[in-house]
C-alpha cells in the first residue's frame, strides 16, 4: 500500500532548526505571488553564517549548514539593510524537494539582532 499526501501532515520545527544559527541578509527583493503576480511582502536572501546545531550524524560524518543560503519571505514590507543579522518572527517552514533538502520559510516579521560571538 502506498499512502498519498503524507507531507501535508509533517511539521517542521523551526525553533529547533534556528537554535544555534546566525542569519545574515545578503539580498533583498519583492515577494510576488507566482500565479497572481500580487505583491505579498519582502524576500530576504540570507546566509547562515554560524551553525552550532547538533545534528544526528553517522559515524565519521560531519554535518553543518554553515554558509548555506536561505530565503525568508516576510508577509509585509520591512526595511532591513543588507548585511544585517536577522531572525524571522512567527515562522512557518516547510521542507520540500525531491530529496527533501529544500526549505520554504515565511514569517510575519523579521527583526535585526546582534549575533552572539
Amino acid at each position: 500500500m502506498s499512502l498519498k499526501k503524507l507531507n501535508q501532515f509533517l511539521k517542521f520545527d523551526w525553533e529547533e532548526f534556528a537554535n544555534g544559527k546566525t542569519f545574515q541578509v545578503i539580498g533583498i527583493g519583492e515577494w510576488v505571488d507566482y500565479e497572481t503576480k500580487k505583491h505579498m511582502g519582502t524576500k530576504y536572501e540570507s546566509l547562515i553564517t554560524k551553525d552550532i546545531t547538533q545534528y544526528k550524524q553517522k559515524d565519521g560524518e560531519h554535518v553543518t549548514n554553515a554558509f548555506e543560503k536561505l530565503t525568508f519571505k516576510v508577509r509585509k514590507d520591512v526595511s532591513v539593510p543588507a548585511g544585517a543579522f536577522v531572525m524571522p518572527v512567527n515562522v512557518s517552514a516547510t521542507v520540500y524537494g525531491d530529496y527533501r533538502n529544500q526549505l520554504s520559510v515565511t514569517a510575519d516579521d523579521i527583526r535585526v539582532i546582534t549575533p552572539n560571538k
